[in-house]
């Protein structure tokens, strides 16, 4: 291996740790059980780390995401099984650390800085980013919520027309 190898290859598992602690972060703030705590750090990270693996591949963030999304989705179906918990206690912790906070962020920025610039040139390079980083930050947030609900809806044991209601 070359050193420039090794290092990249560090720097993907710190990522994948620091993805995992994060999961672990909105876990504990929604006070899911203690038995649930490994397995979401394991989604979590798995799920970010396929995001930024994808990404390293030059392959776009909305389809990136979307792939790190469903893993989430479906590692939380096998995790459900084994920890005797409901699934979305896997998966909404595991994808919350890739929200696109940055995107929004800069879109943002960008459409208060809209309300002061008066040169037509600067103001339409300003809104062209400010639209940009919003729609990347609608359409990462489509995919999230789609790629992890897709494999629940999937995986579901009973449909809906067998689901009974109270009359």
């Amino acid at each position: 291996y070359s050193c420039q190898s090794i290092k990249t290859s560090t720097l993907f598992l710190e990522k994948g740790i620091w993805l995992g602690i994060a999961a672990i972060g909105f876990a504990i703030l929604f006070n899911v059980p203690r038995r649930a705590l490994l397995s979401i750090f394991i989604i979590g990270a798995l799920g970010g780390l396929t995001k930024f693996l994808m990404l390293e591949y030059k392959i776009g963030i909305v389809l990136a995401v979307l792939c790190g999304a469903s893993l989430i989705g479906f590692l939380s179906v096998f995790a459900a099984h084994r920890r005797n918990c409901p699934p979305i206690t896997f998966a909404i912790p595991a994808v919350i650390p890739m929200i696109p906070g940055l995107f929004a962020y800069k879109a943002m920025i960008g459409i208060i800085k809209l309300t002061s610039e008066k040169d037509p040139v600067a103001y339409s390079k300003i809104f062209f980013e400010a639209v940009n980083n919003g729609l990347t930050t609608f359409f990462v947030l489509v995919v999230l919520a789609t790629g992890v609900a897709i494999p629940l809806l999937i995986t579901r044991k009973n449909t809906v027309k067998r689901i009974k209601t109270e009359e």
